[in-house]
């Protein structure tokens, strides 16, 4: 029986790293394919893995309504176990990169959480089974959901960045009851972000349009504030190493920020602007910060100081964000590519791999597989297998 664990968005430290071994270099739609699995609808969360199960979230339109649900699959075999509708909204536009069930889902212990932004949150058991739902929290998108939730404690976390007044909400995770709401007042002029916040040291950190803040996850009370020059649509996740938050400012020029957080206040121990990314999270690996911007160009900086070591165009486009495992850096890009990288302060490109399907969604690792999600299936990929 597997026993795997890759319970959030970027797996078990929410920041992209995995312990797992013996995972593939090589692999294209036919090659070290373990299975393939068609998903109905349409959705950009990324998979998550408990026991022997993979777990996601999907939006199957109809004529009338869109059908919000959560699935779970066998993680060997990739045979659908249940599906379970959720929300059943009026149908809306969504912007060409996104969905309506772009967030991750979360797994703690014995509960399955699912978010689809303004539209609903639940929780389920990992049977399929509703123990809660609720649409109370309400905010206008701008190019509809993303931002994934994250528990501290007892409250479910995520970011409700939208047109306008844009907040952070934590709702019970027991029973969906609404803990709080903090308020986020910058001076961007573009107020709607999309980014997941991290827990770090018992607080939430969170990045919006104009700031990143830390909150108190009890009270929603924010503890510090870095403010930044404008910045909005915010997607990427925080990272967390060396006494310092690495955070991206996004549109419309892009800037990477190493925060150092205080007590009271937070600094800026350094900034790069050249290959910063929009949209794919950073990933930190000892001391190197890992990036790959939009536009394809990788980069590998030294974590404390900002020194960049390399950069190089690695080829495509990226949404997703990068994982390290086993020494070696994994990057998806938008066109289906999986481009493969030797961790480490000199550039090696190991191995390019394409599936040959849009793919938006970040990388699950499992126990010497990965987890790939592309428009139409969810690919299981582990070495030696046809």
């Amino acid at each position: 029986m597997l026993a795997l664990l890759w319970p959030e968005f970027r797996g078990p430290t929410g920041q992209g790293t995995s312990t797992a071994t013996d995972l593939p270099v090589v692999w294209s739609a036919t090659t070290n394919v373990i299975w393939k699995q068609a998903i109905p609808g349409l959705g950009w969360s990324s998979p998550v893995l408990a026991g022997d199960a993979v777990f996601l979230t999907t939006a199957v339109e109809t004529n009338n309504a869109l059908s919000l649900r959560a699935l779970s699959l066998d993680a060997s075999t990739g045979k659908t176990r249940w599906s379970t509708e959720l929300f059943t909204p009026a149908p809306a536009r969504a912007h060409t990169k996104n969905s309506h069930a772009s967030p991750t889902p979360l797994i703690e212990g014995d509960r399955l959480y699912v978010h689809f932004g303004h539209y609903g949150t639940a929780c389920l058991d990992l049977g399929g089974k509703v123990i809660w739902r609720t649409s109370a929290i309400q905010y206008s998108p701008v190019h509809g959901n993303a931002g994934s939730p994250v528990i501290a404690g007892e409250a479910l976390v995520f970011n409700c960045d939208g047109a306008e007044n844009p907040f952070v909400a934590a709702l019970n995770k027991n029973t969906g009851d609404v803990l709080w709401k903090f308020r986020r007042n910058t001076d961007a002029k573009k107020k709607f972000s999309f980014s997941t916040p991290l827990i770090v040291n018992g607080q939430v950190i969170t990045v919006g349009s104009g700031a990143a803040s830390a909150l108190d996850p009890r009270t929603g009370k924010e503890l510090w504030r870095v403010p930044f020059a404008e910045g909005y649509s915010i997607v990427p996740r925080p990272v967390f190493g060396h006494g310092l938050i690495f955070i991206s400012t996004a549109f419309d020029r892009p800037v990477v920020m190493a925060i150092r957080p205080g007590p009271d206040t937070g600094e800026v121990a350094w900034t790069l602007t050249r290959g910063a990314p929009n949209t794919p999270s950073p990933l930190l690996a000892g001391d190197e910060l890992y990036i790959v911007s939009d536009a394809g160009v990788a980069s590998c900086v030294d974590a404390r100081t900002g020194k960049v070591h390399w950069q190089e165009r690695v080829g495509g486009n990226y949404s997703a964000s990068p994982v390290y495992a086993d020494g070696k850096i994994y990057l998806q890009s938008e066109e289906g590519k999986g481009v493969v990288l030797k961790a480490g302060k000199e550039f090696h490109k190991l191995a390019e791999n394409s599936l040959e399907e849009k793919s938006l969604a970040s990388y699950a690792v499992g126990d010497g597989t990965l987890y790939i999600r592309t428009a139409e299936h969810l690919y299981c990929i582990g070495k030696s297998r046809g």
